[in-house]
């Protein structure tokens, strides 16, 4: 069993991200891209996204059992697929996707590493040339994160939470950054979420969870969006990036 490690956090302020129109090529070294997209605005390009998908992935969007949980996967999937096409220019569904040993998705041997979030009403796809993590909530997600805050998260962070002006936007900042550490790494979630601290600008930890201690580096760097009024994205690398692009996907 590995033993136990520091890992540093380190968490900016969030920000009003503008959304841009998305630009040609891929982002370089020091950028992380964001592509996010409501599933309202996505819905006129379901067929296409569908027929984008591999058979591993249309076996899974067959077992939704409510037919808005599959459309937002099918949303996902597709747009991950369209967007590692144009910016590797390959197509689409020649691309062969694997998973890691907790089931993020990978392209072998490719230049760009990204991850996929969604949240009820929206998705997001980000990239970047080191291994990353993104996750979103929505504002208007209906949670008891007064519960949720006593359960996962630290002490301070739950007395950051409870001093908040508004303590839902608040625990929402702080969750998606601990789901974006820990994409990033590649464990998943976790059942000791405690274990991080994202409270901070500079948030010093010892890791114990024995996959976490072997998978995750030994700093994460993490930004956050406020996408318009309704969504949080968190994204962390392993190396800080001088900047987070918002792209309407």
């Amino acid at each position: 069993m590995p033993s136990p490690r520091t890992l540093t956090i380190h968490c900016a302020a969030a920000v009003h991200a503008r959304t841009e129109h998305p630009p040609p090529g891929a982002p370089d070294s020091a950028e992380a891209w964001v592509y996010f997209g409501s599933i309202s605005s996505l819905a006129a390009r379901s067929a296409h996204f569908l027929s984008l998908l591999d058979a591993e992935e249309l076996a899974r969007a067959d077992r939704f059992r409510f037919a808005q949980d599959r459309e937002r996967f099918i949303a996902g999937h597709g747009l991950l697929r369209e967007l590692l096409g144009q910016q590797l220019h390959r197509h689409p569904k020649d691309l062969v996707l694997l998973r890691g040993e907790f089931g993020k998705p990978f392209l072998e041997g490719g230049p760009l590493h990204f991850n996929l979030s969604d949240t009820k009403d929206a998705v997001l796809v980000a990239f970047s040339r080191q291994p990353i993590g993104a996750d979103i909530e929505t504002i208007n997600r209906h949670t008891d994160h007064a519960a949720v805050a006593n359960h996962y998260f630290t002490p301070a962070e739950v007395r950051s939470i409870a001093t908040a002006v508004d303590a839902k936007r608040r625990f929402l900042e702080l969750w998606t950054r601990k789901e974006a550490v820990l994409k990033a790494c590649g464990v998943g979630l976790m059942d000791d979420l405690q274990s991080l601290e994202v409270n901070g600008p500079t948030n010093l930890m010892t890791i114990t969870h024995p996959e976490f201690v072997r998978m995750a580096a030994p700093a994460y760097y993490v930004r956050t969006l406020l996408a318009g009024t309704d969504h949080f994205i968190s994204v962390a690398t392993a190396q800080a990036v001088h900047s987070v692009r918002l792209f309407t996907a």
